[in-house]
């Protein structure tokens, strides 16, 4: 039996509480919308100063480069300085040094003068002491003069490691220098991106507070003009109910997903209700359709009082049967107004309703069958405990015997039987046309009879059941088109065989 079609329902307002549910949305929206300016506000005020404290760090950041880059020159100055002295030490060694060089030449020129005359000498006795005696001086002038060129070579040496040192300081200074201008730099440059991240940043939040305000001026407009509809619909259901017109109430879309996990909703089963009154025999009518006797176990609970009190699941416990049936709680025994009755149950979720009443027609009646006209779901009007009320008919005629299967007491029964029909028949006819609700069929059921066609007994005192079943298959059928063929034509073939008995 094919797949499950959507429910589309148009979209109507509850004109019973869409105004206070709106205006209740519209305040919250307002609410919300002014508590997100006012935070955006807050945090493009947080953003203007932190982008201030940014200007302050890199202004600090700026200054102390400017101080440290002069700091830096001076020291390259000072070093540029020791340079230039060392430079003139040294120069003023090589000078003294060149000198005592020459000076040392000179000495040797001298000696070697003094050598010749001292050998010139050696003949004449007279000068050698002479000659000894000068050549002891050139000696010792000599030695100074060695000694002299020794200092001069240590001073000049001295100078040399001591410029060697003075230009290694001012090399260090200078590298350090680099450093902290480099530091500096690089301090300064995350300054500026720091900067241009704050200034991204409060142009976004400036973005973002717009585009809140927008929002928000967008929500008001949205909540004044859902109170607007709220207050068109609340106008036109009062001028509705001033003329005695009830409401016709579409659930929100959360509502029929909820309501469907309440009942277990399975894509792959047909989910029957049946509402209506209390005491109209809901409970042994599932239980009939379930092949089941009220004192089986698995079957309904059913008693002379309303014992429904919340919506009851019956799976079928044929597992060839893909039905479930919801046993609904009576109209009247809770304090709901007719007009509420189908909403509040939730009875727009099922995919077929049977209207079940038992003595009259009522508005709880005629209000569920304009909501199913509403919702599209097919809708069966059922007249239980037909056996129960042939009895008082016969009964009502002076026959009071149910035991004597004589031939006048089956004309009785035929009389009774086709005029608790006619009745039905006529009185249904004419609450439908006074609510101006197009003619239905009634189908008019006994539920032990019910039970003796589900389970295949060929029961004698047939009306409506078997036709009420066919109904009920052929309907389901046609609302789950898509299903597999195959699984259809076996469904279909074994309930027609349950209720033929072939």
């Amino acid at each position: 039996m094919g797949v499950w079609f959507s429910q589309i329902w148009p979209e109507k307002p509850n004109p019973s509480l869409v105004e206070i549910e709106a205006r209740q949305r519209a305040e919250a929206e307002a609410k919300q919308a002014r508590i997100d300016v006012e935070i955006a506000h807050k945090k493009v005020t947080a953003m203007v100063r932190a982008e201030r404290v940014a200007n302050e760090d890199r202004l600090k950041a700026a200054t102390a480069a400017h101080a440290a880059n002069k700091e830096a020159k001076q020291r390259a100055a000072e070093v540029e300085k020791g340079k230039k002295q060392a430079a003139a030490l040294q120069e003023q060694i090589k000078q003294d040094a060149q000198a005592a060089r020459e000076r040392t030449k000179q000495l040797e020129e001298a000696v070697k003068e003094e050598k010749r005359k001292a050998d010139a000498a050696k003949e004449a006795s007279s000068a050698q002491a002479q000659a000894h005696k000068d050549m002891m001086v050139v000696i010792q002038a000599e030695r100074a003069a060695n000694e002299a060129r020794l200092k001069a070579e240590a001073a000049a040496h001295a100078a040399d490691e001591e410029a060697k040192q003075r230009a290694t300081e001012v090399e260090e200074e200078r590298r350090k220098a680099a450093a902290i201008q480099k530091q500096i730099k690089q301090e300064v440059q995350a300054a500026q991106e720091h900067t241009k991240k704050l200034e991204e940043a409060v142009k976004k939040e400036k973005r973002k507070a717009d585009a809140v305000e927008e929002a928000a001026i967008e929500s008001k407009k949205a909540a004044e003009e859902k109170f607007r509809r709220a207050d068109v619909a609340r106008q036109e259901a009062e001028s509705k109910l001033s003329k005695g017109i009830q409401p016709l109430v579409t659930p929100t879309p959360d509502e029929v997903r909820d309501n469907k996990l309440l009942a277990q909703y399975c894509e792959d089963r047909f989910h029957v209700a049946v509402a209506g009154m209390a005491g109209g025999g809901k409970s042994s009518l599932i239980n009939a359709f379930r092949g089941l006797r009220n004192i089986d176990i698995g079957a309904a609970a059913t008693g002379t009082n309303e014992t429904t009190t919340d919506i009851t699941r019956c799976p079928d416990p044929n597992a060839e049967y893909p039905y479930v049936w919801y046993d609904v709680p009576g109209a009247g025994t809770l304090e709901i107004p007719h007009w509420q009755y189908f909403n509040v149950q939730g009875l727009y979720i099922y995919d077929c309703i049977i209207v079940l009443f038992n003595d009259r027609f009522t508005e709880i009646d005629i209000a569920i069958l304009n909501n199913c006209r509403h919702f599209e779901i097919p809708a069966y009007i059922v007249r239980s405990k037909a056996d129960q009320h042939i009895r008082n008919i016969i009964k009502d005629m002076g026959y009071d015997s149910d035991d004597n299967e004589s031939e006048d007491q089956e004309k009785l029964y035929q009389a009774a039987r086709q005029q608790f029909i006619q009745q039905t028949r006529q009185s249904v006819e004419n609450n439908l046309e006074k609510a101006k609700i197009p003619n239905k069929r009634v189908y008019i059921v006994s539920n032990k009879t019910m039970f003796g066609v589900v389970t295949g007994r060929r029961p004698k005192a047939v009306i409506d059941e078997i036709e009420l079943l066919n109904d009920l298959i052929w309907t389901t059928q046609t609302r789950r088109q898509g299903r597999s063929e195959a699984r259809v034509a076996t469904v279909v073939k074994n309930v027609m065989q349950s209720l033929t008995g072939s």
